[in-house]
């Protein structure tokens, strides 16, 4: 096998943007946060500064500043978040061709054969890495990985972070993958982890080492058997899946049955439904929420909008329908979150970020949001 998959994450890449849009941001903890009520609402991001502190997406701003007492919050700027994004792109595109955007913060690239042996791969990975910050800017700092698929290659990120250069070639399989926990591998979740455990599988040379049938067996279907193979550093295409729906909900415990982290949790749903929304290949273009309460009230609302997987608008989006949720005098218990009317992102013509119109529909909705936000 041989190295074909290069994948790029661009580390805390809204506080990253921030800090390079304003100097006196730099080298200080930060949090981006929806634009709105600050006080009511949480982290959608966090400076590697403040994630020293335990500050991560999902924080509550009054809990992030009991973590982080220096911690200051910026309200997020969408329109230079995607600006940049364009930025970068064309920087690794005068490099290598990107294979595909993944999110406003990743994207994959497959390495010629000429260009797979380690010493090539690595050259490569810092003259992208040179041109961002000579074009761009030094603060826009990334993780690049490489291994012969795109599922290692984005482990490889995730193993050397902030400013990482990994790559995992045939001789360090499976080995150099031992020292991760399970929940540290793209597509194990929450719900897959548990399984895992019931079935005696504690640790990644465990699972390593599952036939593939019994992995299939606690997957449900063909995502234990993908799995075997990704593990294994074999290319295989994207999934070919339909769905009309991507769902989290969760109960609210009793100390946490309130407004302030009936939201927070929300949020924390939304970034879990988005990343499976990327990680399966789908755009959605609705979000409903659902809150029920102590007593009889529920409220459910929905949105429709153009079909997106950015995990920033459709946090925008949320916020839009928060904002028109009534104040009631029960206390919230269980959140329920839903992206739908989703299409696979093959009918996404053409691609997001490379055709004009596309760029400008974006611009666009940014701005339309915005302009909703006050």
């Amino acid at each position: 096998m041989r190295l074909r998959a290069l994948y790029i994450d661009f580390n805390s890449y809204f506080a990253s943007c921030e800090q390079h849009a304003r100097p006196e941001l730099r080298n200080r903890p930060i949090g981006i946060v929806p634009m709105g009520d600050v006080e009511s609402t949480c982290c959608i991001a966090a400076s590697y500064e403040a994630k020293v502190f335990g500050v991560r997406t999902g924080t509550i701003v009054t809990e992030a500043r009991r973590l982080c007492p220096s911690i200051q919050f910026v309200e997020a700027r969408p329109r230079i978040y995607v600006d940049l994004h364009h930025r970068l792109a064309e920087c690794v595109e005068s490099c290598i061709p990107v294979l595909k955007v993944l999110s406003i913060d990743e994207m994959v690239c497959e390495l010629p054969q000429s260009w797979s042996s380690r010493s090539v791969a690595i050259d490569l990975a810092r003259s992208i890495k040179e041109l961002i910050s000579e074009e761009v800017g030094p603060n826009l700092k990334s993780s690049i990985g490489f291994a012969p698929n795109i599922f290692l290659a984005k482990t490889a990120t995730e193993m050397e972070k902030p400013d990482g250069l990994v790559a995992l070639e045939a001789q360090d399989l499976p080995a150099r993958l031992y020292s991760l926990k399970l929940r540290d591998l793209n597509g194990i979740g929450s719900r897959i982890h548990k399984r895992l455990i019931r079935a005696g599988i504690h640790t990644v040379e465990q699972l390593y080492d599952t036939p593939r049938e019994k992995l299939r067996r606690i997957w449900g279907g063909v995502g234990g058997a993908r799995m075997y193979e990704n593990l294994r550093g074999r290319w295989l295409p994207p999934e070919e899946t339909k769905r009309s729906s991507i769902g989290h909900g969760r109960i609210l415990p009793p100390e946490f049955c309130n407004e302030e982290s009936a939201r927070a949790l929300c949020h924390r749903l939304l970034q879990k439904a988005a990343l499976r929304l990327r990680s399966m290949g789908y755009y959605a273009r609705s979000l409903s929420v659902s809150v029920s309460y102590r007593r009889p009230e529920k409220w459910a609302r929905s949105v429709t909008f153009f079909e997106t997987q950015d995990t920033l608008d459709l946090t925008a989006r949320l916020e839009e329908l928060w904002k028109r949720k009534p104040d009631y005098d029960s206390a919230p218990r269980k959140i329920g979150l839903t992206l739908g009317d989703l299409i696979p992102q093959a009918q996404v013509t053409p691609s997001l970020f490379d055709d004009n119109d596309r760029k400008r529909k974006l611009d666009q909705a940014m701005d339309a949001w915005k302009i909703r936000s006050g």
